[in-house]
């Protein structure tokens, strides 16, 4: 109803009012926990980070540190998770998919190194965690359709899995340092067979699929190491002994 002074109801604008400002308590709080996430993430990839300089045969500490760092994030994530799912998903979700992005490479970078086991199912080096082994991990769905929810996306994973690539492509020169030269077979193995899967893949996302042109150039500077160390004749020829 008009106010008598005039043809609108300034209650109209006290009611948007009060949205706009429940609006900003729901981003100021998302933001306090991304701010957490954040800092816990560097922490968690700045120990990841002594991987590139521990032999894999001593990587059980690094990989426990970085177990317990993650395990901070998990529980900042549920947060997250809790504040998030009381609005529409996509209303607030670039606050956070960045640092979701650093979550899931940590937790795939340290599953790739041999953590992230359970007792029932013991890590394996070398293996690629699914987007649902990840959501499991974060106690989190993937890849919602069926209900408006804080969920990993795919775009999320697969960004994740491109950094994931880059990080291998530098621990590959890094354990020819410190003269493994079998990981640069293995990582090489590791990085075509995603390559192959990406380009499986038809992707819409312009950012996503701008950065997945950088995957074959890392390729190539991972098949460049491998070249080098069969040169020197540091790794075993095809049908000869290990």
């Amino acid at each position: 109803m008009a106010s008598s002074s005039g043809m609108i109801d300034p209650r109209i604008f006290e009611h948007l009012q009060t949205k706009i400002d429940e609006d900003a308590e729901v981003r100021d709080q998302i933001r306090a926990i991304t701010q957490t996430l954040e800092r816990q993430g560097r922490n968690g990839q700045s120990i990841l980070s002594r991987a590139h300089s521990t032999p894999a045969a001593h990587l059980k500490p690094v990989l426990e540190a970085a177990e317990v760092s993650i395990k901070d994030e998990i529980e900042s994530v549920t947060k997250l998770a809790a504040v998030a799912s009381s609005s529409p998903y996509y209303k607030y979700n670039n606050l956070w998919s960045r640092d979701i992005q650093n979550v899931v490479f940590s937790i795939l970078f340290c599953g790739w190194l041999g953590g992230m086991g359970t007792a029932s199912k013991p890590a394996e080096p070398g293996k690629l965690l699914t987007i649902e082994e990840v959501g499991g991990i974060l106690n989190v769905p993937v890849n919602l359709k069926d209900r408006d929810a804080f969920h990993i996306t795919i775009e999320e994973y697969l960004q994740s899995l491109i950094t994931l690539i880059e990080e291998l492509a530098r621990l590959a020169i890094n354990s020819v340092t410190l003269g493994d030269y079998q990981r640069p077979l293995q990582i090489s193995q590791f990085v075509k067979d995603l390559h192959a899967g990406f380009q499986i893949l038809n992707l819409k996302n312009d950012s996503l699929r701008r950065r997945s042109d950088s995957i074959k150039y890392n390729v190539k500077k991972i098949e460049d190491i491998v070249y080098d160390l069969s040169l020197r004749n540091l790794v075993p020829k095809a049908g000869s002994a290990a």
